[in-house]
């Protein structure tokens, strides 16, 4: 059984070890956490518990053990941060739902999700009928984003029906998946590109083709 000394000691140092290491891994709000952040956040804490609270778990193991987890998951979030390939594979994509009304049988069965809990996020949504929508998404963190057909034309415009807001470039990289299915030729985008001042794709951060077909530039800094 752990004296009260050795408790006291072992709650101040989790604390502080806990509050330098959330300052250092960074913030997010709950709602845009993933779920590999949420298991992580759990592993986190339940290493910390035991730190604090474990007579068979010296103070140095609990320590050793909550640095090193904690560093891994700060060097994953860098590896997610500049590689695309490795934040897919550990977060995943946005799943696509609901398209120019429509319901995605295939979206909904990628996700495990039927009709009735599609229906019951919509009207979380403030959305009481699949036909109000133009488009919603499931996101990478499991909340749901939504589109009503009324603001989609709206943002298009009368003359054309709307598009999903759709990134072809990322980090100076060509999002060939998603040109192809916009059926959208490099040429034409590097023409828009020198328009807005930008010479070749590597000057650009991000860009997308918005709702009404024209593009967004973001330059690199």
């Amino acid at each position: 059984m752990l004296s009260i000394t050795e408790l006291l000691l072992r709650l101040v140092c989790a604390f502080f070890a806990l509050l330098i290491l959330t300052r250092i891994m960074g913030r997010k709000e709950m709602r845009q956490l993933t779920f590999f952040n949420f298991i992580s956040g759990i592993a986190i804490g339940s290493i910390a518990a035991n730190l604090i609270a474990s007579d068979t778990f010296s103070l140095l193991n609990g320590m050793t053990a909550l640095v090193v987890w904690s560093a891994l998951t700060i060097l994953f979030g860098l590896v997610d941060l500049h590689s695309r390939k490795a934040r897919h594979l550990m977060e995943g994509n946005p799943i696509l739902l609901i398209h120019q009304g429509e319901i995605m049988e295939d979206g909904l069965r990628r996700v495990r999700l039927d009709v009735e809990a599609l229906k019951g996020m919509l009207r979380q949504k403030n959305a009481f009928a699949v036909s109000e929508v133009a488009f919603a998404v499931l996101e990478t963190d499991g909340s749901l984003s939504v589109m009503k057909k009324k603001d989609a034309e709206r943002a298009a415009g009368p003359t054309k029906f709307p598009i999903l807001p759709t990134e072809i470039i990322s980090d100076g990289r060509w999002n060939a998946a998603n040109m192809d299915k916009l059926d959208l030729s490099r040429e034409e985008v590097l023409r828009d590109m020198k328009n807005a001042g930008l010479q070749q794709v590597s000057d650009v951060f991000y860009a997308e083709v918005e709702q009404d077909g024209s593009l967004y530039f973001s330059r690199k800094q």
